[in-house]
């Protein structure tokens, strides 16, 4: 089957979601990348010029409006390339797709990720999603609060499949050692991971063990913010940014720390996570996860058997969970080796790829 995904990106760091589902699924993908207006099909990315030139001859007749020239040359490549059903990522960019996919005979179905489906402003520039509820066969969310929030919006129950990305294979294959005095955060600086409650939870662990250290991979907004927070709490020796880091280099980490921190809260504009894919990496590798009751996290990581969860905005609770791990190897060695079984059971990339899989086969 010929299967047409669609992404505002081609590839960035975050969205390692979007490359699995465009290499693991067993159908012929043509990926096609980038905002309505400059949309790019992969490997063919000069397939539209010749096509937009004539176009832009008939805006000056008058023939067609220009908002929406850019329909006619997706629709004639999708049926050139014979696609039998199209996969969306994000919600907000299915709704900017309207266009198009309003006018496809085909099975359409839209993923939400997380900001899309909370914040209030986005939901609000794509009315409630209801012409996406409309013209979607299946609808496919992360977590189970997103599950929620949809069918409050109106989306049918029965539609919608809830499957969280699963974290790479290469996880499930690390053996950690839990020798090194130090934790692990992985992701954005951006606002509704709140790494700088991460940062005051670590600093109060310092008071007790002032030897750990924290190691932060990712880029943001937040980063020179929480770097001027470590300079004014003085703890430039114990939290060490990364910077964007790649899979092996993550995997390197993960190995010699004793647990995985993230403090995902609701941001002020209502963005919220999906379910966090670093968050299944690290207990994918076998080391607890130190976060907090938010979104999708969980759904995946149990409190007091494959990691420590915390209140959104509760510092102090964190810090102790965080304490709790330091102070009690053999609970954390527990806690790794149930969180990497409880993933590979039921939240691994096969499984995620499968019911993906299986929506585009069938998607009535």
């Amino acid at each position: 089957m010929n299967v047409a995904i669609f992404s505002p990106n081609q590839n960035p760091y975050s969205e390692t979601f979007i490359q699995a589902h465009k290499k693991l699924l067993k159908d012929n993908v043509k990926f096609y990348f980038g905002p309505t207006h400059n949309i790019k099909l992969e490997g063919s990315e000069e397939e539209f010029k010749i096509y937009r030139r004539f176009l832009v001859f008939f805006e000056r007749l008058g023939l067609i409006k220009k908002n929406n020239s850019w329909v006619f040359p997706l629709i004639w490549s999708l049926r050139k390339h014979n696609v039998q059903s199209v996969l969306v990522e994000y919600g907000n960019h299915s709704h900017k797709l309207l266009p198009v996919l309003m006018k496809l005979k085909i099975p359409v179905v839209p993923i939400f990720h997380g900001f899309d489906a909370s914040v209030y402003k986005v939901i609000e520039e794509c009315e409630n999603y209801q012409d996406v509820f409309r013209v979607s066969h299946r609808v496919i969310c992360v977590s189970k609060k997103m599950k929620n929030t949809l069918v409050g919006l109106g989306c049918s129950a029965e539609k919608i499949v809830y499957t969280p990305c699963g974290p790479n294979d290469m996880f499930f294959t690390l053996q950690p050692d839990f020798t090194k005095d130090q934790f692990v955060s992985i992701g954005r600086f951006v606002d509704k991971k709140a790494p700088y409650f991460s940062i005051l939870a670590f600093h109060i662990v310092l008071k007790k063990y002032p030897k750990y250290v924290l190691k932060m991979g990712g880029d943001g907004p937040l980063l020179n913010t929480c770097k001027n927070l470590v300079k004014h709490l003085g703890i430039q020796n114990n939290v060490k940014f990364l910077g964007v880091i790649s899979p092996e280099e993550l995997k390197n980490e993960l190995i010699i720390s004793k647990g995985f921190i993230q403090h995902s809260i609701t941001a002020e504009n209502g963005d919220q996570e999906g379910t966090p894919v670093a968050v299944m990496e690290a207990n994918a590798a076998g080391i607890p996860v130190i976060s907090t009751y938010h979104a999708g996290i969980p759904d995946v990581i149990i409190h007091d058997q494959t990691g420590l969860l915390s209140e959104e905005k509760d510092v102090e609770d964190m810090a102790q969970n965080i304490i709790k791990i330091i102070e009690n190897k053999d609970l954390a060695i527990q806690m790794g080796k149930r969180g990497r079984q409880r993933i590979e059971e039921n939240f691994n990339m096969r499984i995620h790829i499968s019911k993906i899989q299986a929506t585009l086969d069938n998607p009535c």
